[in-house]
Formats: C-alpha cells, sequence, structure tokens
C-alpha cells in the first residue's frame, strides 16, 4: 500500500480499526478532536458502533459495558477529560477488563490550554486512580509507530486482561506525516471464555465485578493483579537506543522531545561530543535495564522532558546514584527548542572544544 499523509488523530484512529476494535466511546475535547470525528464516520463503514457520550465519566463506563462482551472497544481524551476517567480507569483493572485509552496530553493544571505537553507521566504511570494498580503505557514518538503502537495495546489488553494507555501530546495528535497501513485486513479478536456474552445454557454463568467485600479475598485479588503486573514488567518492556555505546553522556526523553533532542544530539556529536539516547517506549513497565548498562560508565544523563519533571525521577531511580542527573523541561504547552536541548548538553558536558 503507498504511504497516505494522514493527521496523528487520525491515524491513531485508523491503526485501531485495523487491529480490530469497532467500538468507541468518548467525548470531544481539544487536541483530540478528530480522533473522535474520525471514528464517527470510519466506524459505521466497517460495521462498528460509534457513540458520542454525554461525558467522559459516562465514556468510559460504556467502555467497561462493552470490554465485558469481549470486543476490542476503545476512548480518546485529553488531560482534563482523561482525569474524569480514572475511577472508571480503576474499575477496568479491577474487574481484569481489556481496554485501549488514548491521552493526547495538553497544557494544565487545570483547564490550561490546548498546546502539547507530558505533564500528565505520574497520572499514567502511578496509577492515576484508586487502588494498588498499574496499566501499561505505550509513547510513540512517530506517526508511523503509533500505528504500530496501537496494535501492539490491543495485543497486551487481550493478552493480560487489561486497559492500556496510548499516550501522545497534542503535537503528535495535530501534526502530518506519510504513513503506511501495510495490513489491509481488519482484524477481528478471537473468543474469549470469560466474557459476559451468555452462556445459553452451556457452562456457568459468568460475572465480571470490581467488587469485593470480603477483605481477604481482595486481597487474594491484589495479589493475583501484582503477579500479573511483575508478568507484564518482565515482557513487555519497550526502549530504543542511539549511540549509547561509547557515550559520555545520555539523554534521554520519550514522544515529541525525543524527536527534538535527537536532532540536538547529532549536532552534539558533529561538533565531537560523544552523546547517546535512550527513548523509554513503555513509560510503564519503565525500561530500567538501558539505564543499568550504562550507568557505570558514562558521566551522566540529561531528561528532556515536557513538563516540570516527572520522568526524571524514574530515569534517577533507575541510575541509583550511579551517576549524576540533570533535567530540562518546559511547561505549559511550550515545546523546547533543538538549540535550547544543544546548549544543556554542551553545559552538562562541559562545553564543545575549539
Amino acid at each position: 500500500m503507498a504511504k497516505v499523509l494522514m493527521k496523528g488523530n487520525e491515524v491513531i484512529a485508523e491503526a485501531a480499526v485495523h487491529a480490530g476494535c469497532k467500538y468507541f466511546f468518548g467525548y470531544p475535547i481539544t487536541p483530540q478532536s478528530e480522533l473522535v470525528a474520525y471514528m464517527a464516520r470510519r466506524l459505521p463503514e466497517v460495521g462498528g458502533v460509534f457513540l458520542q457520550a454525554e461525558s467522559e465519566v459516562a465514556a468510559i463506563n460504556m467502555v467497561y459495558g462493552a470490554a465485558g462482551t469481549g470486543v476490542r472497544v476503545m476512548t480518546s481524551s485529553s488531560s482534563p477529560g482523561f482525569s474524569l476517567k480514572q475511577e472508571g480507569i480503576s474499575y477496568l483493572v479491577g474487574a481484569e477488563l481489556p481496554a485501549l485509552i488514548v491521552n493526547v496530553v495538553r497544557g494544565g493544571p487545570g483547564l490550561g490550554n490546548i498546546q502539547p505537553a507530558q505533564s500528565d507521566y505520574f497520572q499514567v504511570t502511578k496509577g492515576g486512580g484508586h487502588g494498588d494498580y498499574y496499566t501499561p503505557v505505550l509513547a510513540p514518538s512517530t506517526l508511523q509507530e503509533i500505528i504500530d503502537l496501537t496494535e501492539a495495546a490491543f495485543e497486551i489488553a487481550d493478552t493480560y486482561r487489561t486497559p492500556v494507555i496510548l499516550l501522545g501530546d497534542g503535537m503528535l495528535g495535530q501534526m502530518m506525516e506519510p504513513v503506511e497501513f501495510k495490513d489491509l485486513t481488519e482484524r477481528e479478536p478471537g473468543q474469549k471464555e470469560w466474557a459476559t456474552t451468555g452462556t445459553r445454557g452451556d457452562g456457568k454463568p459468568r460475572t465480571i465485578t470490581s467488587l469485593d467485600l470480603n477483605a481477604d479475598a481482595l486481597e487474594k485479588r491484589n495479589e493475583h493483579l501484582q503477579k500479573k503486573f511483575a508478568m507484564i514488567r518482565q515482557n513487555e518492556v519497550r526502549y530504543e537506543t542511539y549511540e549509547t555505546e561509547d557515550a559520555d553522556y545520555i539523554v534521554t526523553a520519550y514522544g515529541t522531545a525525543a524527536r527534538i533532542a535527537m536532532n540536538a544530539i547529532q549536532k552534539a556529536r558533529k561538533a565531537g561530543l560523544k552523546i547517546g539516547m535512550i527513548r523509554p517506549i513503555t513509560l510503564w513497565p519503565f525500561p530500567e535495564q538501558p539505564f543499568i548498562e550504562t550507568r557505570d560508565r558514562v558521566k551522566g544523563y540529561l531528561s528532556v522532558e515536557m513538563s516540570a519533571g516527572q520522568m526524571v525521577e524514574d530515569v534517577r531511580l533507575a541510575v541509583d546514584g550511579r551517576a549524576p542527573v540533570s533535567f530540562f523541561g518546559r511547561t505549559g504547552g511550550v515545546v523546547p527548542a533543538q538549540e535550547e536541548i544543544y546548549e544543556q548538553i554542551v553545559n552538562i558536558s562541559g562545553g564543545v572544544e575549539v
């Protein structure tokens, strides 16, 4: 198939359709509204169901109901709307229901603005809602990667019976790039023996709930979930490295910030500075291994983020005090410039030799 020029929000939607998603419940909020509009047109074409809910709270509970029947289902929002979904996400985790939840992050806190940001990192990687839980988080940096990670998100969701978050930002959602959908055949999810589709007298009734009033039983449920999270940590870590083999210093960034940082790193390399990159693709589980492998031989790390400093805490935990970890970030929807990141690289590395 030839490449087609598409907007990021629309790429997410089309990728979900190709992954077998035929059910979408959501509510428009900038900068992800095009995703909702695209699904409203596209899903009827494949025999699917689109419904614009009356609120984000309603939407996530509709996702809960659809997920319980075993279908591939998704919702999307942007930061304030995503916050409203947190109770429902906790319910999905507790009931072990697979779904894709998209957050196209905008500047905050509060209503903030509609500019791109990465300030929801804590929310998506540390649980977000109530209870002891995690959700896998995938963070693409290009529109082509969105296609691959959207498919991966549904596979992870079904494999582990868990909601999965696809995290982008306003820039990824609004930018346009040529992309290729290599598989034109929409996939159907397999039968799920736990789904509440009715037994028709064949087998025991199926019940899905996150309610357990017995403390001992609820503790066993939590122990089961923790074992599942451990499996996800073991099997689903994704990251990318660049020029880390001989690096004196390593920049770490994800999503849009990683794209910009890459240009700064390449400029630094041309200036004679040995700089590498670690790009987390899964934000949870966080890719600790590349930091463990490099922390005893590099001189330092620089975490670049579109936030006041959130991922940097996970970087410091992974580095475990073996090397200095610096931070550079812009907030409120301001996107860091290549020259700003380059200056930070020069500063931490002691400058360019003349």
